[in-house]
């Protein structure tokens, strides 16, 4: 599937982190990222979310995934915050409740082609018993 997205990330770094390792953390879940240094946080721009998406199906997590960007959703994209512990592991860790003391990674997702809705089935399929379908197979 061909698709068009801008993808914005905001992360925090703490006066105890180690930006690089930070960067890294990042660069874990979205290879290619294109970040800059602000005072006190890590911006970055993707525009491709394949690995994102590889990690989604490799940890059997679509459903979850699925939720998570219902939860913050509009006609124009999706947001939503992933645990910075867990992306130094290179693991998707969605963060729900209150942010981590550390900050959370906030990913923003505007999309340009094609709906939303179909980006969101590209990257995390529905699922019945656990395995992704095809939701043109409906």
């Amino acid at each position: 599937m061909i698709y068009s997205v801008d993808v914005r990330i905001d992360v925090p770094v703490r006066d105890t982190e180690v930006t690089d390792r930070v960067a890294d953390a990042v660069e874990n879940l979205f290879p290619g990222v294109e970040l800059t240094h602000e005072p006190g946080k890590l911006v970055g721009e993707t525009h491709e979310l394949e690995r994102f998406s590889e990690r989604l199906h490799e940890q059997a997590i679509l459903d979850t995934a699925r939720r998570e960007f219902d939860k913050r959703r509009d006609e124009e994209g999706f947001s939503f915050a992933l645990k910075k512990q867990a992306a130094f592991k290179g693991v998707v860790n969605f963060s729900v409740g209150n942010p981590d003391e550390l900050g959370d990674i906030e990913v923003h997702v505007t999309v340009r082609d094609p709906s939303v809705e179909e980006l969101v089935d590209y990257i995390a399929p529905p699922t019945e018993d656990g395995r992704p379908i095809d939701p043109h197979d409906r």
